[in-house]
Order: C-alpha cells, then sequence, then structure tokens
C-alpha cells in the first residue's frame, strides 16, 4: 500500500529533487565538529557579520498585512526564539529566511549574502518541520541520510555521518528501526539529526516540540539546547510557549501584529519589557489599573482602583490625572501578615481567596477591595512546610519592591525604567 505523504514531505521531495541537480558537496568534509560557540562557522568567520539579517522585511497574504517592516539580525552561533500568539507572523518570519516564502518588500541576508533570488535548497539552511515530516517506509538512518543520498552522495562516508547524527541527538544504534517504532520525543531528534547531517550554517525550527507532552517536552528543550551548543550551528526557533522561548534562547523577539515588539535576552523581556503587550504575554502578571496622583522626580505616586496608593517609577511623559496600568510579576511579591515599614515597597490590603502549595512555592490569590485578584507566587525557603500556607478567608498583606512595579501610560503602552 502506498505510504501517504504529508507537506512536508512533499516539500521535502521537491527540494531535494531539484538539489540533486545542483553540484554536491565534497563528501569527505566534516559534517558534525563539535564545536564551541566563539568558533561556530568556516563560512562566517566574523562575529561582526550576522548569519541572517532581514531589512526591512514586509509581506502580505490576500490583501492582509502579515509581516509590516521586520528589521533584525541573528548572530552566528546564536539560539534564537521568534515569540508570539498565533497569527503575529513568526512562521511567515521563518519562512521568509528558508525561502519557502518571497516577501513583498525588502531583503534577506544570510552570511552577508543577499538572497532574495536564492531558491530554498540552494539556502545554506535546513529546517525541522512541526510534524517532522519523516518518512515511514524508510528506517532511522535512511531517513537521516536521505539528504546527502538526493545529493547523489554514497559509502561509507555517509554511513560515518549517519552514525555520527545518531550519537548526536543519543541515539546510537536505533538506525534500523521505523519511525512507528520510535516514541515521539525519539522521532523528533531523528527530523534533527536528518536537518544536521548537512551541516547547515542556519537552522529553522518550526515549533518542533509542540506535538510532545509537558514532561518530554521539558526534556527535549534541555536535549535542543545541549545540542545547539555541541555544533554552534544558528538556531532560530519558533515557538508560542514564553517558558521554552526563556528556557532555550539566548535572544528572543517578541512578534506581535506582523511586527517586533521587543528584541531582546530572555531577561531582558521578562524584567524590563517594553509594552503592555510583553509585560501581559511574557510569564505572569498582575494588572493593577490607576490613575497617576503625583510625579516627584524619577517616580510617579499612583492612586489604584481598590483605593490603596502605590509608587512606581515615572513612566515617559507622564503627568497627573493620566490613566496608569501598574505591573507586578508574582513571582516579585510577597505576603505579609503585618503592615511592613519602609519606603521602598508597596502595600495592598486583601483577603486570602484561595492559596496552593506547590512544593517550591506557594501560589496565593489575594483579594482586593474592589473585586480584583492579586496572585502571589511566594517561594519557599529551605525546610519551610506545608503549614505556612495562609487559609482563605485571612487578612493579608500583599508586597513588593517599588523598583519591581512596571508602570504603563493607558493606550499607548509606555513604560518606566526598572531598577
Amino acid at each position: 500500500m502506498p505510504q501517504k505523504l504529508t507537506g512536508g514531505h512533499e516539500m521535502m521531495l521537491a527540494f531535494a529533487a531539484a538539489a540533486s541537480d545542483s553540484p554536491a558537496r565534497d563528501s569527505a568534509s566534516p559534517v558534525l565538529v563539535r564545536a564551541p560557540m566563539h568558533n561556530v562557522s568556516s563560512v562566517c568567520r566574523d562575529a561582526e557579520l550576522p548569519t541572517v539579517e532581514l531589512r526591512n522585511v514586509s509581506h502580505g497574504f490576500k490583501g492582509s498585512r502579515v509581516l509590516s517592516n521586520i528589521s533584525l539580525s541573528v548572530r552566528a552561533g546564536e539560539f534564537f526564539s521568534l515569540l508570539g500568539p498565533s497569527g503575529c507572523g513568526k512562521t511567515t518570519t521563518l519562512n521568509v529566511i528558508g525561502g519557502f516564502v518571497v516577501p513583498d518588500e525588502g531583503e534577506v541576508l544570510i552570511q552577508g549574502r543577499s538572497v532574495g533570488r536564492v531558491p530554498p535548497y540552494a539556502r545554506p539552511v535546513n529546517t525541522v518541520f512541526q510534524n517532522y515530516a519523516l518518512f515511514p517506509h524508510m528506517s532511522v538512518a535512511e531517513n537521516i541520510a536521505f539528504g546527502p543520498r538526493m545529493a547523489r552522495q554514497s559509502g561509507p562516508d555517509v554511513s560515518r555521518r549517519v552514525d555520527e547524527a545518531l550519537a548526536l541527538v543519543s541515539l546510537a544504534g536505533m538506525g534500523a528501526r521505523r519511525p512507528d517504532q520510535l516514541s515521539g520525543g525519539q522521532q523528533q531528534r531523528v527530523a534533527l539529526a536528518r536537518a544536521l547531517i548537512n551541516r547547515p550554517s542556519v537552522l529553522l525550527l518550526d515549533e518542533p516540540l509542540g506535538a510532545l507532552d509537558l514532561k518530554l517536552r521539558k526534556q527535549m528543550q534541555i536535549e535542543l539546547s545541549r545540542i545547539q551548543r555541541e555544533v554552534g550551528i544558528t538556531f532560530i526557533y519558533v515557538t508560542h510557549d514564553q517558558e521554552e522561548a526563556l528556557t532555550m534562547s539566548d535572544r528572543i523577539a517578541v512578534m506581535n501584529g506582523g511586527s517586533v515588539a521587543q528584541l531582546g535576552s530572555p531577561q531582558d523581556v521578562y524584567e524590563r519589557p517594553e509594552s503592555l503587550f510583553v509585560a501581559d504575554f511574557i510569564g505572569s502578571s498582575n494588572k493593577l489599573q490607576g490613575r497617576c496622583l503625583e510625579v516627584s522626580g524619577d517616580y510617579a505616586t499612583i492612586g489604584l482602583r481598590s483605593g490603596a496608593i502605590v509608587r512606581v517609577p515615572a513612566p515617559p511623559s507622564s503627568a497627573v490625572g493620566n490613566e496608569i496600568t501598574v505591573v507586578v510579576r508574582p513571582d516579585h511579591a510577597a505576603i505579609s501578615m503585618a503592615a511592613p515599614d519602609g519606603q521602598d515597597l508597596n502595600v495592598l490590603f486583601g483577603r486570602v481567596i484561595k492559596a496552593a502549595y506547590l512544593g517550591t512555592h506557594l501560589q496565593i490569590v489575594v483579594g482586593l477591595a474592589d473585586g480584583s485578584d492579586v496572585l502571589v507566587g511566594q517561594s519557599l525557603a529551605l525546610g519551610e512546610q506545608r503549614h505556612l500556607v495562609p487559609e482563605p478567608g485571612h487578612d493579608v498583606f500583599v508586597i513588593w519592591p517599588v523598583a519591581r512595579s512596571i508602570g504603563f501610560q493607558e493606550g499607548d503602552g509606555e513604560r518606566a525604567e526598572m531598577a
């Protein structure tokens, strides 16, 4: 019975067929050399030269703008993530880099070379698809060797490279198995090995862990990070999972509405969000609505709807009377049974609605006077036990450092700088 091919299979066959008509690579060249990140490419040796660069890239589908003036640079050997909600343009951006989508405007450069007219099979990139696109009638080894075979490479060198790829993804000795004899995580590793065997300059990964369960996904996050460090290849990774991006990435481009909302390290986008969207999308956030009562120096005093008064680093152009959204991370706040002293702390009075013991921390929901809730994620010190969980109905104080507050002007998303 003929095997059913997915769109990913058909795309691979088309590219491989075209590649087989192009000059073959030197089959004796090393393929999976385990290089440190500072020596990642024999082609892109200049650390100042981006491996991938997008310049003012825009694109639309059927009259709708899906990418709007995207400009970003990806460094050699970097684990770079495109993060955002569904429909934000992250997969389209990945497909523009891979050559699967030709942008309406702008320029794409790989290793300093414009690739606007270069077809996907001729670009120094490989792709790991979300559905893996493994050929079910082939063994694991045959799937991994698919690219070299289509490029007319054969003999013991290909077998050696397949063995190296299997060892790299911790599947040594499993080359004779069929894809249906593997777990989801093992299939993902085979797809990764197949993409890495020709040692591309850039590896594009389109939500490759999306089909895995939570525990296996976390294990594969660690594995992907390890493999990327060992091979030193630039990874460009698409995901909507904030924790996944924060865990693995060197830098993250947070996307929204076809544009880059913020570009920075995981710590930057979490601790110093540049818009209310980023603050709300990355991690958990408490959003407290209020109005500016006073601006004094670098700080603004905000009257919240609950009746509480808090201080925040003053948002740019803030003025008395402006509506302000104060963002507080749950892990920046704590619970106190008594009103604390000190001008460096913000304090809210409320009543415990729900409390949960989660091993490493407490998750506590506190209700405020205006009916809104505040979530507190309070870490537990070594030796603290379950009896410290406050009971629902107890009156408590929610406290956090003034410098840990982030203030945004209502409507324009401007933010305060955090200390």
